[in-house]
C-alpha cells in the first residue's frame, strides 16, 4: 500500500515509568498481586477548566454513570486515596526527565510547574492527573530520518484497571502514582513499519539511561493517526511495542472505509440523520430472539430508528462504529438491517419494522432491546455518529485491541481539561543543575551500537537488536568475564527468543545465574549446544544452572571419552563408510552428536569425528591396495 500517497502522518506519544520511587509520596514503584484488605468507593464528575469550559471526553465518561472501587495495596497511601495532599516532588524523577530531555536536545523548562489533567474514567482517585512540562523542542534521529519532539513531560501514572461488572469499575493503586516521563513526537512518520522503528529507536534511549522500568506494560504508546481527507484518531495505551505497524495499519484501512462510506452517502444524497425514536415492541410480541424476548420480559422495549440511505453501508463498516457508541449508554448492543433476519429475527419480523418506521429498500435501521431510558440514550449516543458518517472520519481516542484492531473509547480531550495545580510549587532548574546532569548523560545508543561491533567484533545487526532490546549491559557484563562474545550474543538475542515463544520467562533469569552457567560453560562442564536445554530447565524449575546441569545429567566429557563414542558410532556404520567413504561424514556427525547430547563442544567434536573417520578409509584404501598385490 502508498502510505505516502495516502497522506499518512503518524506521531507517538511515549509514557515510559521511571525506575524510583512514586512521584508525590515516598511508596515504592512496584505492582503487588493483592490488596490490603481496604476497599472505597468514589463516583466522579466533570469539573470547569480556568477558562470555564469542560472538556468533551470528560463529558462522555460521565454519561456512563460509573462507581469506581479501589482496593488499597501497601505501597499506597493516603496521597493515592486523596486522602491527603501531596509530597514535594521527586527529585530523583525530574533529574530523570531532564537527562532525557538533554539526550533529546531539548530546551529545558528554567522552571518546572505541575498542571492538573481532568480525567474522570476512574484511573485516579482525585479526577485529574498532575502533569508538568519539562521541555521544549527536542529532536531524535533515527534510520537517516529526523524526528521532532516539540514536549517533554514528567506525570504519575494511572491506578491499574482489574475488572468492570454492571456500573462499577475496579482499580488497584499499586500503580498510581508511578512517575512517567511522557515524549510526544510530531507526526513526521509516515508508514506503519516506520512508527514501530521509531518507537523501538525511543525505547533504546531510554534503557540507555539504565534509570528506566523494565516488562510489559512499563512503557506503553499512544498513535496519533491520520491519513489524507481523515482526521486524527488517538489509539490510547498500546503496550506490545512490535504490534504498532498493526495498529497504524488496520486504523488506516479504517479510516479508508470510512472516507468511502462518506462518498457513497453523499452520492446518495444524504444529507442528515432524523433522530425520530418509534417503539416497535409490538411486532416483537411473539419473538424468537432471546435476547429481545428478554428485554421485553424484564419490561423493557424495542427501539427503531431509521437511517435513510444506509442500506449496505453498515455491515462491517458504520455498524461496529454506531454499536460502539451505543455503549455508552450501558447497552450490550444492537442490531441493524443490514445483519437481518439473524440471531431469531425473522424475515417477518424485519419487514414489520420496515414497515412501522416507512422506510424502503435502500434505507437502513437500527433496533435497541432494553429497558427504555437506556434504549432512548443508546440512539441519542448513535444520532452524531452517524451523522458523522457522511462527513468521513470523526476525531476520536480508541482502546487497542490484542489483535491489532481498536473500539471507540471517547471524544478527543482538548485543552478545555487543563488548570493549575495549586498543592504543587513550583520547582526552579537552575543552571548547575544541568550541568550536574549534562556530565554524566549515558552513551546513545548509535554509539554504543558502533562501539560493540568494535570492541567484540560482532556483527552489527546483532549489536542493534542487542541495543534495541535493552540487553547490551547484560551482553557487556558476561563476555567481558567470559569471552565468547558471539556465543553471548546468540543465546541472549536467539536462544532467549525461542525459549520466549515456548512462554519461558528467561527474562526473569537472575543475572548471577546467567553467569554462573557461563561460568561452567568456560570450565569445560558442558558443551555450548546444551545452552538451550540448560536455559529451559532453569527457567521452567526457577533452579540454578548447577542444579539444571545436575537434573539434566549433562556433564562434560574428556577426549579420550569422546573418542570412544565416535568409534562406536564409526562400528555400527560400516555399510554406510564403506558405501560413501568420507562423503559420510555430515551424516554421521548427527549420530554422535545426539550421542554426546551437549556434553562436548561441536567444534572438538567435528575434529575428532574427521580424524577417525579419515584413518579408517585411509586404511581401507592401503587394505586395498594390498590385495591387489
Amino acid at each position: 500500500m502508498d502510505y505516502r500517497g495516502l497522506g499518512l502522518k503518524v506521531g507517538l506519544e511515549i509514557h515510559q515509568q521511571l525506575a524510583t520511587h512514586k512521584l508525590f509520596c515516598e511508596d515504592a514503584s512496584v505492582l503487588v498481586d493483592s490488596s490490603d484488605g481496604h476497599r472505597f468507593r468514589r463516583r466522579l464528575r466533570p469539573t470547569q477548566s480556568e477558562l470555564g469550559e469542560v472538556d468533551a471526553a470528560a463529558i462522555e465518561e460521565a454519561k456512563r454513570r460509573l462507581t469506581f472501587v479501589y482496593e488499597a495495596t501497601p505501597n499506597s497511601c493516603l496521597v493515592e486515596a486523596d486522602e491527603e495532599p501531596p509530597h514535594p516532588p521527586n527529585p530523583e524523577a525530574l533529574d530523570i526527565a531532564l537527562e532525557i530531555a538533554l539526550l533529546l536536545e531539548a530546551k529545558c523548562a528554567s522552571e518546572v510547574d505541575f498542571m492538573r489533567k481532568i480525567v474522570i474514567d476512574g484511573s485516579n482517585t482525585s479526577g485529574f492527573q498532575r502533569s508538568a512540562l519539562v521541555a521544549l523542542d527536542g529532536h531524535f534521529e533515527t534510520g537517516g530520518k529526523r524526528i521532532g519532539v516539540p514536549t517533554i513531560l514528567l506525570e504519575e501514572d494511572a491506578a491499574r484497571k482489574l475488572g468492570e461488572a454492571e456500573g462499577e469499575v475496579v482499580y488497584r493503586l499499586d500503580r498510581l502514582g508511578i512517575p512517567l516521563v511522557e515524549i510526544a513526537t510530531s507526526p513526521d512518520i509516515e508508514t506503519p513499519e516506520e512508527a514501530r522503528e521509531v518507537a523501538l529507536a525511543f525505547g533504546s534511549l531510554l534503557r540507555a539511561t539504565r534509570k528506566v522500568m523494565r516488562g510489559i506494560g512499563t512503557i506503553r504508546e499512544d498513535l496519533n493517526v491520520s491519513i489524507k481527507g481523515g482526521s486524527r484518531i488517538e489509539i490510547k495505551g498500546v503496550q506490545e511495542l512490535r504490534l504498532i505497524s498493526t495498529f497504524v495499519e488496520k486504523e488506516v484501512e479504517r479510516q479508508r472505509m470510512l472516507l468511502e462510506a462518506a462518498a457513497e452517502l453523499k452520492r446518495r444524497g444524504i444529507r442528515s440523520i432524523p433522530a425520530e425514536v418509534h417503539n416497535l415492541s409490538a411486532a416483537f410480541k411473539g419473538t424468537q430472539s432471546k435476547v429481545v424476548a428478554t428485554a421485553l420480559k424484564k419490561g423493557g422495549v424495542v427501539l427503531g430508528w431509521s437511517l435513510p440511505g444506509f442500506a449496505g453501508l453498515l455491515k462491517g463498516k458504520l455498524g461496529p462504529e454506531l454499536a460502539a457508541h451505543a455503549r455508552v449508554a450501558g447497552v450490550a448492543g444492537i442490531f441493524h438491517s443490514d445483519e437481518l433476519p439473524a440471531y431469531g429475527i425473522t424475515s417477518s419480523e424485519v419487514t414489520a419494522a420496515r414497515t412501522a418506521l416507512r422506510i424502503g429498500e435502500q434505507d437502513a435501521f437500527v433496533l435497541v432491546a432494553e429497558e427504555e431510558e437506556k434504549a432512548r440514550g443508546a440512539i441519542g449516543e448513535m444520532v452524531p455518529r452517524a451523522a458523522a458518517a457522511i462527513e468521513g472520519v470523526p476525531p476520536e481516542t480508541r482502546e487497542p485491541r490484542p489483535d491489532g484492531t481498536t473500539v471507540y473509547s471517547r471524544p478527543l480531550p482538548g485543552k478545555a481539561r487543563m488548570y493549575p495545580e495549586t498543592d504543587v510549587p513550583p520547582i526552579r532548574v537552575t543552571r548547575e543543575r544541568l550541568d550536574r546532569i549534562r556530565e554524566h548523560l549515558p552513551e546513545r545508543p548509535d554509539v554504543t551500537e558502533a562501539r560493540l561491533a568494535r570492541e567484540y567484533a560482532i556483527h552489527e545487526q546483532q549489536t542493534h537488536q542487542l541495543v534495541q532490546e535493552g540487553v547490551d549491559e547484560l551482553f557487556e557484563l558476561i563476555a567481558r568475564e567470559f569471552g565468547e562474545p558471539r556465543l553471548v550474543a546468540t543465546v541472549l538475542l536467539y536462544t532467549f527468543s525461542e525459549l520466549r515463544r515456548e512462554s519461558l520467562d528467561v527474562d526473569g533469569i537472575p543475572v548471577d545465574r546467567l553467569r554462573e552457567l557461563f561460568s561452567l560453560l568456560k570450565a569445560g562442564r558442558f558443551a555450548k549446544e546444551a545452552v538451550p536445554e540448560v536455559l529451559r530447565e532453569m527457567a521452567g524449575r526457577g533452579v540454578r544452572a548447577s542444579e539444571a546441569l545436575s537434573s539434566l545429567g549433562v556433564k562434560g566429557m574428556n577426549r579420550e571419552e569422546l573418542e570412544t563414542i565416535v568409534d562406536a558410532v564409526l562400528d555400527e556404520s560400516e555399510d554406510m563408510i564403506r558405501a560413501r567413504g568420507e562423503t559420510a561424514e555430515k551424516a554421521l556427525m548427527g549420530r554422535v552428536m545426539e550421542r554426546v547430547r551437549g556434553r562436548a563442544d561441536g567444534k572438538l567434536v567435528s575434529e575428532v569425528l574427521h580424524a577417525r573417520l579419515a584413518a579408517r578409509v585411509s586404511g581401507r584404501k592401503d587394505e586395498r591396495k594390498k590385495g591387489k598385490r
